[in-house]
């Protein structure tokens, strides 16, 4: 599988400038960040939660976690981490655990942490476990315009930069 058909069209309707960083198949964020020799700061993940109102993605650096309390306080929401069944039907046009940051394109509420907004690039997954996009932070921000930007995550103990 190739880039997300829904990525794609978010990168063209944004005129967005960018640039596809190959690498070894990986399963983790982390592995990610590792195989492609990139600060894991700079490598944005996305991970979904749920209740019974729907979906809601949270963006945040790979060396980073939620901070669930954080992101029930911004929501209002008892939100549980999704579950895999759904995610596969959710995110059709991407290979299991490869789900690009654009999740407004996929019609949910979007939370994107602060701390991203602050590094000078960032890195993404494309919709597979080959592949990711590279932009410039404003480019970035410009196609996460639609993601409330928040502090939902915290710095992994033992994880640097």
């Amino acid at each position: 599988m190739s880039m997300s058909t829904t990525l794609q069209e978010c990168l063209a309707g944004k005129n967005s400038r960018y640039e596809i960083v190959q690498h070894p198949y990986s399963h983790s964020s982390m592995e990610t960040a590792a195989a492609a020799h990139i600060p894991g700061d700079r490598l944005a993940k996305t991970v979904l939660f749920e209740d019974e109102q729907g979906y809601v993605a949270a963006v945040l650096p790979s060396t980073y976690a939620v901070k669930l309390s954080e992101l029930w306080t911004k929501t209002g929401r008892r939100l549980t981490l999704a579950k895999e069944v759904d995610l596969r039907e959710l995110f059709k046009d991407c290979e299991f655990g490869a789900l690009p940051p654009v999740c407004t394109a996929y019609g949910m509420k979007t939370y994107l942490d602060e701390s991203l907004a602050r590094q000078p690039d960032v890195y993404f997954e494309s919709g597979d476990h080959e592949a990711l996009v590279h932009m410039d932070s404003d480019q970035f921000l410009s196609l996460m315009d639609e993601a409330e930007r928040a502090h939902i995550g915290r710095r992994m103990h033992g994880m640097s930069s």
